[in-house]
């Protein structure tokens, strides 16, 4: 396949760029510096910069057989105020649209896959969520319902269009996983505010099984909860990492210093979906990690 992938060098993007390639495909990355893009991904990709104009998207997106949309910037990191809410909408939502409006009806590609997030629920407590609950009402979900909109927007090109709500994504060399280990390493580690928000985690091998899944199947379409099976409580993923690193996991951070320190993006670490992959799973899709120890022993 001639893919066209943007957020292909996040965290998740290099390791689905990785397998894209392992598995033969063309590959063109959407990016904003393309040397610092190819020192990341390597000489094989071609690479399309975000300034082009859209005639010249439309040109190279009626060249490709699937649509990949990662890109989106990092919730976490800077204190949220207006300017950098606006910046998180415009980074995903924006660039969703833009991408939708650059596909022809004659030339559009046959599969768009759009990453959404498990924020859509909302804080869904212990409740079970699976694709077909409702969305919440807060910023988050609000966000990843209307960035949705702007993916399924496709469908009346012609597209079969999958979105990917992922989850907590672990993995090596970034992601949640890797600014967790430090304060664990040093014995100082433990579950966030009470503990008892759930964690929808997933190995990022499934994560990108699921990706290159949907590319392959084309029974496969609508909304897909990127997560494992088993969700757990922040306090049990504490203690599995902290057993997992031989140290110990009993250290909580309090909400108050959660929210002192990080203000409103508190919300992505205080609040919890207890999100299952029901639609995957009934796909008939197998998960090479579907316990959190499977996942953390691979990974550690």
């Amino acid at each position: 396949m001639n893919i066209f992938l943007t957020g292909a060098t996040g965290f998740i993007g290099r390791a689905l760029v990785l397998r894209l390639k392992q598995d033969g495909h063309q590959l063109t990355a959407f990016v904003r510096d393309e040397k610092s893009a190819r020192l990341s991904l390597g000489p094989e990709c071609s690479f399309f910069n975000m300034n082009e104009s859209d005639s010249a998207l439309s040109k190279v997106l009626a060249e490709s057989d699937a649509v990949i949309n990662l890109a989106g910037e990092p919730l976490l990191g800077k204190r949220w105020d207006e300017k950098r809410l606006e910046s998180i909408r415009k980074s995903r939502i924006d660039l969703t649209r833009r991408l939708v409006d650059a596909m022809t009806l004659e030339t559009a590609p046959s599969v768009f896959v759009s990453a959404s997030a498990v924020g859509i629920y909302g804080d869904g407590g212990d409740a079970i969520l699976t694709e077909e609950s409702e969305s919440g009402t807060d910023f988050l979900a609000t966000l990843c319902r209307d960035w949705e909109f702007e993916a399924i927007r496709a469908r009346d090109k012609g597209v079969r269009v999958i979105r990917i709500r992922t989850g907590v994504v672990l993995g090596r060399g970034g992601g949640a996983l890797e600014q967790m280990l430090t304060p664990f390493k040093f014995g100082v580690g433990g579950p966030i505010g009470t503990g008892n928000q759930y964690v929808p985690w997933i190995h990022i091998e499934d994560l990108v099984d699921l990706v290159v899944a949907g590319l392959e199947k084309p029974t496969m379409s609508g909304a897909f909860n990127a997560t494992a099976p088993l969700p757990v409580p922040f306090r049990e993923f504490a203690t599995a990492l902290g057993k997992q690193l031989n140290r110990p996991a009993f250290l909580p951070v309090p909400e108050f210093a959660v929210k002192l320190l990080f203000g409103d993006a508190s919300v992505v670490l205080l609040q919890g979906q207890r999100a299952i992959p029901a639609h995957a799973q009934k796909m008939g899709f197998t998960f090479q990690y579907a316990t959190l120890e499977s996942a953390l022993k691979d990974l550690l």
